[in-house]
């Protein structure tokens, strides 16, 4: 995890800052105010280079998450790059790793209802929210499916919902009930995504 240096430029710094408060004390007790100090600038540094702290927390997300970038590629590559079951496991293998290391910090929100609708408005306002990625699978076997790989009549956005759905429940029982709780990650992705290969293929 990066540590907030003078050195690196101040977009970096809040990042940085961002990170280290939104893995060790959660998104709920993550202000602006600590972010700025704990980056060593002032918050209104931070609100000329962020649009409020949800912006950082997707940013923290997409760039500080290592199986997001990975995820987000096998999410948006065109019908034919790979099998498509192959294509699948691989979503499932990502989808489960990224969610498993995004719950801890997002969880506290769903303590505080106020604090969730807050970070859900600010969420909206820059046109973000865990929807992205539901909508970029559902688009990816949309184009599967228009290019005659999936069964007709599949439903590509309930194919999505099935899919992530089953990589976000092996995250929340794996923080839950602990990892004896669920399958190793490298068995539950081919599982998963065979089965509803099975379905849709």
């Amino acid at each position: 995890m990066p540590t907030p240096t003078s050195s690196r430029p101040t977009p970096e710094r809040l990042l940085d800052a961002a990170e280290t408060l939104m893995r060790t004390v959660g998104l709920a007790n993550t202000t602006t105010k600590a972010i700025a100090r704990e980056a060593g600038c002032s918050e209104a540094a931070l609100y000329k280079h962020y649009a409020n702290k949800e912006e950082l927390f997707v940013r923290v997300l997409m760039e500080r998450t290592a199986d997001a970038g990975p995820l987000m590629a096998a999410l948006t590559a065109e019908p034919g790059e790979g099998g498509t079951l192959d294509a699948l496991t691989d979503i499932a293998l990502h989808a489960s790793l990224f969610y498993a290391e995004a719950m801890p910090m997002a969880a506290s929100l769903f303590a505080e209802p106020a604090l969730l609708t807050r970070h859900r408005e600010g969420v909206q306002r820059i046109g973000a929210g865990p929807h992205v990625v539901r909508d970029a699978l559902a688009g990816r076997l949309r184009r599967e499916l228009d290019a005659g790989r999936l069964r007709p009549g599949a439903d590509p956005g309930a194919a999505a919902a099935l899919l992530l759905g089953a990589c976000f429940q092996r995250a929340f029982f794996l923080h839950f009930s602990g990892a004896e709780s669920v399958e190793p990650v490298e068995e539950f992705a081919p599982a998963v995504a065979r089965t509803l290969w099975a379905a849709i293929g």
